[in-house]
C-alpha cells in the first residue's frame, strides 16, 4: 500500500507538472503569435551598387503604446555569415497612431527579420518563418513604390507600384515633377500582375527624354480605393531618380 500511494503521488505530481508546462507553452505561443499585431515590416527600398551589394531602407510599423520602443532589422550580411542588427530610427506617426521606423544597412544577398523590444519583451516579424528579402517591397503598407535598378531609356522611365488588393475597382497614378514641383503631371498606372502574397503590381512609363537635372525630378504614387487615397511619397520626402537614372 505504501508503494502504491507513493506511485500515485508521483504520478499526480508528474501530471500536474505536465499540465503546468502545457499551459505555459500555450500562453507563450499565444503571446508570440500576437507579435505581428505590435510590429510588422511596412515597406522597403533597395538601391543596388556595383559588385552585387545593395543598400536597404526597411520601414517598420509599430502599433503600441509602449514608451520604450526599440526597433531593429536583424539581417544576414551574406549567406552563412553572422547575423547583425541595424537599429531603426523614428520617422513618422500615422493617422491611426502607429509609428514608422527606418533602418538602413548594406548587404549581399541578404535575408532579414524585424525585431521589436518593448516593455522588457522581444517580438518578431519574420515573414511567417520565411524571413524577408530584397524582393519584399511591401509588408503592411497599403501601397509602396518598387525601386528598380538603373534605367537607360529615359524616354521610358518605368514606375512600379505594389499595393494591397483592397477591392477590384481601384485607381492608381503617379504624380511627378521635372521642375521641383513648380508644376506637376499625373499619369495613370495600369495593372501588371498579382504577386504570390496576393498584392498587385501596377506600372507605367514616363517620358523623361528632355529631363536633365536629377534634383528636379521627383514623384509620388497615389492608390485610390473605396473613396480613400493612400500615398506612397517616402513619408513626405517623395522619390527621385538620383541613383536610378543612368546618364
Amino acid at each position: 500500500m505504501t508503494k502504491t500511494r507513493k506511485s500515485t503521488k508521483i504520478a499526480a505530481f508528474i501530471l500536474t507538472l505536465a499540465m503546468f508546462c502545457s499551459m505555459f507553452c500555450i500562453i507563450g505561443a499565444t503571446h508570440a503569435g500576437a507579435a505581428t499585431q505590435r510590429v510588422s515590416m511596412y515597406s522597403s527600398n533597395v538601391s543596388f551598387a556595383k559588385y552585387g551589394a545593395a543598400t536597404y531602407e526597411v520601414f517598420v510599423k509599430t502599433n503600441d503604446a509602449a514608451s520604450d520602443q526599440q526597433v531593429y532589422v536583424h539581417y544576414n550580411y551574406m549567406d552563412n555569415m553572422a547575423w547583425k542588427d541595424s537599429k531603426a530610427s523614428y520617422v513618422a506617426t500615422l493617422d491611426d497612431g502607429s509609428k514608422i521606423w527606418k533602418a538602413v544597412f548594406s548587404s549581399f544577398n541578404t535575408r532579414y527579420a524585424i525585431k521589436y523590444v518593448a516593455d522588457g519583451e522581444t517580438f518578431w516579424d519574420n515573414n511567417n518563418g520565411k524571413d524577408y528579402t530584397g524582393a519584399d517591397v511591401i509588408g503592411s503598407a497599403p501601397v509602396a513604390s518598387e525601386r528598380l535598378g538603373y534605367q537607360y531609356d529615359k524616354a521610358n522611365y518605368q514606375i512600379n507600384a505594389v499595393l494591397q488588393n483592397y477591392a477590384y475597382n481601384k485607381s492608381v497614378f503617379v504624380r511627378y515633377t521635372t521642375d521641383g514641383w513648380k508644376t506637376f503631371d499625373d499619369q495613370a498606372l495600369i495593372y501588371n500582375k498579382t504577386n504570390a502574397n496576393g498584392t498587385e503590381t501596377w506600372t507605367s512609363k514616363l517620358d523623361l527624354a528632355n529631363y536633365s537635372n536629377v534634383d528636379d525630378f521627383q514623384y509620388a504614387i497615389c492608390y485610390s480605393v473605396y473613396g480613400t487615397e493612400y500615398w506612397a511619397n517616402n513619408f513626405g520626402e517623395n522619390y527621385n531618380g538620383m541613383y536610378y537614372i543612368h546618364h
